[in-house]
């Protein structure tokens, strides 16, 4: 006999059980219904069918138990304790707990939110001519709205309007009494309200199978088939340890994605320097060198032809070199923050040196334009800032202020736990990639929760999603001090109080002209952070704030046509000013960027001699883009 305690016997029950009280509660409401299809039904056949159909759903069962046990059992063989897959019901026990403790428990709260309940129901209801508030064609909009629920399947009928229903005005509640609570400080209160986000976000009803007509009707279109492929997906992801977004097989690096031909010009332990193929006769005497973050993969600066920044650089007459980090292992637990510094200052000086040019430009990008702010501070300390021209920051922060959601995980404890995750010397990307995924988990979890496991449907061809899922690993000594002395001590925006390299850092110090990027809709490093370094630097500083967030916001070449960015001329003592006195420019701030950069050095050379990486007499290591970026 099966083991009922099993997910997949667990699914194939819950999915039975609540079919039948889904199919109960719909009868109540459309009287006549049958087990024969009906133009009523929300589905295009009934939940329950007659024999034939029950014999097939039990051979979804076994599929599915046979499956399960064969992974357990796989995993007991690698020696690995199986993964276990949440129980719904867990989750509805937890919230049960934690509801317990909330103001909500106090009788005046709970008359409140029984009248509240009663009022929803009534309405909703109305909507379908029942009961005493039966309601005209014209006043029958429900009274929340969320895009989850914007497919007509949840209003078609009463019993899915009732249940989306009352889940938005339970999360309304739950989302009050966190305001409401008293004895918290702010910092304590926003990581509530995260967590309480989360926790919604995880029981929307849409996230199972019972209570999603979506769901509902493709598992009996399917005759349950999705649920075996679903489960297929599952268990693939389950074995790699990270959730699937897009087809695995779509994109290969150096085929399809970061195809900007060019050559790898040095390397060290730490990153290779890519140097991009000139293709006009003349480029900017002085380089560009660009500095992506080093907890991604720095192609999303090259996803294709069309989006490639890198590309467009190149197009504008600029030598372009990228810096490609390495996927930390065990022989890199003892970096920290002065060696990638140090590998930026290396860079800067190689390519001086190789091209015989006194300075160059420079670009970083989220994490990476943190340690160019700290990289300049010390060329200026060491009165060797003429290294560098301009400097040009792509949604990075330097004041961990106001950094927004990330500070939900910084805590002590927190710590400790990311802590016991590195026992081989650095932080398994897959971990980063889980944490990024919790700020946008709608998007970016439970979407695909649904898309991937539950309609069992294919994965899409989508190279920025690829990216995505492309994770680097950390070094983990520096991951813990980069938490603890930025996100949480907040200690860059103190003169003095960090070092590297046996040099003090004051950003004050720094008068390199320099142009900021920052993401409106910014989740990761918000615009309100960014925007502090314009309180920090001491030189020229032009600040762009551009539409969307973190990546399309950086990511949006004048061909696509989309959104749009803001500038200011005037001196603004805030982000809320310069928006304020600000001027709206459809598309890319692309070009807004390179008319800056020409106003640093208009200076033109030919595009000859190393110029061209591997040229004549001109050794270079490989074609890009090389080796790093492919080492998982």
């Amino acid at each position: 006999m099966a083991d009922k305690t099993d997910p997949a016997s667990q699914m194939t029950d819950m999915m039975q059980q609540q079919a039948k009280a889904m199919q109960g509660m719909l009868e109540q409401f459309l009287p006549g219904m049958s087990s024969s299809p009906s133009a009523s039904s929300p589905f295009g056949t009934s939940p329950i069918g007659g024999a034939p159909d029950m014999g097939h759903w039990s051979e979804v069962s076994s599929k599915l138990q046979k499956m399960w046990l064969e992974y357990q059992s796989q995993q007991k063989s690698a020696g690995t304790p199986p993964i276990a897959v949440v129980d719904p019901m867990e989750w509805l026990g937890a919230m049960q707990n934690w509801y317990r403790q909330m103001p909500l428990q106090e009788p005046e709260k709970q008359k409140q939110l029984w009248e509240e309940s009663l009022q929803l129901w009534q309405t909703v209801l109305g909507r379908y001519g029942i009961g005493p508030e039966a309601l005209t064609e014209n006043e029958r909009d429900l009274p929340r709205s969320d895009k989850r629920f914007s497919d007509r399947r949840w209003s078609d009928q009463p019993a899915f309007a009732l249940i989306h229903q009352t889940y938005l005005l339970m999360a309304e509640r739950l989302h009050d009494m966190v305001d409401e609570m008293e004895g918290l400080d702010d910092s304590k209160r926003e990581q509530l309200r995260f967590a309480t986000r989360a926790m919604i976000e995880a029981m929307s009803p849409a996230n199972f199978p019972a209570t999603n007509p979506l769901v509902l009707e493709k598992t009996l279109e399917d005759k349950g088939e999705n649920l075996v492929r679903g489960m297929e997906h599952l268990i693939t992801d389950l074995k790699k340890g990270q959730l699937t977004h897009v087809d695995p097989d779509a994109f290969v690096v150096g085929e399809n994605i970061a195809t900007t031909p060019g050559k790898v010009v040095h390397e060290t332990p730490l990153y290779q320097l890519i140097q991009y193929s000139p293709v006009t006769d003349t480029v900017l005497e002085t380089p560009l060198i660009i500095f992506p973050p080093w907890i991604n993969r720095f192609y999303i600066l090259d996803l294709n032809e069309k989006k490639s920044f890198v590309r467009w650089a190149v197009e504008q007459g600029i030598t372009t070199y990228m810096v490609s980090w390495k996927s930390a292992d065990e022989s890199m637990a003892d970096v920290v923050w002065d060696d990638y510094i140090l590998a930026q200052i290396d860079a800067i000086d190689h390519v001086r040196a190789r091209l015989k040019v006194k300075s160059v430009h420079a670009i970083g990008y989220c994490v990476a334009g943190t340690t160019l702010a700290a990289t300049l501070a010390i060329l200026h300390r060491r009165k060797q800032q003429a290294k560098v021209k301009s400097a040009t920051f792509f949604t990075a922060q330097v004041d961990f202020a106001k950094a927004g959601e990330l500070l939900h995980f910084i805590d002590d404890q927190q710590l400790g736990g990311i802590e016991q995750l590195c026992p081989d010397g650095y932080l398994d990307g897959r971990y980063m990639a889980a944490a990024f995924n919790l700020l946008r988990g709608t998007d970016l979890i439970w979407n695909y929760w649904i898309n991937n496991y539950l309609m069992g449907n294919g994965y899409p061809a989508f190279d920025l999603l690829h990216w995505n899922g492309d994770v680097t690993n950390l070094p983990a000594k520096w991951h813990q001090a980069y938490l603890k002395d930025l996100y949480r001590d907040n200690r860059l925006a103190t003169p003095d109080s960090m070092q590297a390299d046996g040099t003090p850092i004051d950003l004050t110090k720094v008068k390199t002209p320099t142009y900021v990027q920052a993401g409106k809709e910014d989740h990761i490093a918000p615009a309100e952070s960014v925007w502090e370094i314009t309180n920090h630097f001491s030189g020229p500083l032009r600040f762009v704030l551009a539409g969307s967030g973190h990546i399309a916001g950086v990511v949006n070449p004048p061909g696509s046509g989309k959104y749009q960015y803001w500038t200011n001329e005037a001196e603004s003592a805030s982000l809320e000013e310069f928006i304020e006195g600000a001027t709206e420019t459809g598309g890319s701030w692309w070009p807004d960027w390179i008319d800056w950069l020409h106003t640093q050095d208009a200076a033109k050379v030919p595009a000859t001699g190393k110029r061209k990486p591997g040229g004549r007499g001109d050794k270079v290591i490989e074609d890009a883009p090389g080796r790093y970026v492919k080492a998982r």
